[in-house]
């Protein structure tokens, strides 16, 4: 599938069988990730927590979207919502602009 423009961002922990299913389901796909793995960098719990809402393991960012865990990851790629967002809005695209 090659590159995406909306950047991803999986964060996991070890060990963790459903981290490495969402890892292998995207690596599958071609899709370039960023791993923050919460084993080695405790400091990304904090952002996690900043960025989600949430404490468990494992979960996906594509863009500013939270898409989940697993389950919920499987479900936008049988459905069609994972491509919309990795073809979506990344973090480099700008903001619409406030009404005038």
């Amino acid at each position: 599938m090659g590159s995406t423009t909306a950047k991803v961002i999986v964060y996991s922990t070890d060990p963790c069988s459903f981290c490495a299913r969402v890892k292998g389901m995207l690596d599958k796909r071609g899709v370039e990730f960023v791993e923050v793995n919460l084993t080695k960098d405790p400091a990304g719990r904090v952002e996690l927590v900043e960025k989600t809402g949430m404490m468990s393991f494992p979960q996906v960012v594509v863009g500013d979207h939270l898409v989940g865990g697993f389950n919920e990851l499987l479900a936008a790629e049988q459905d069609g919502r994972l491509d919309e967002l990795l073809a979506g809005a990344g973090p480099q695209q700008a903001p619409p602009a406030p009404p005038a």
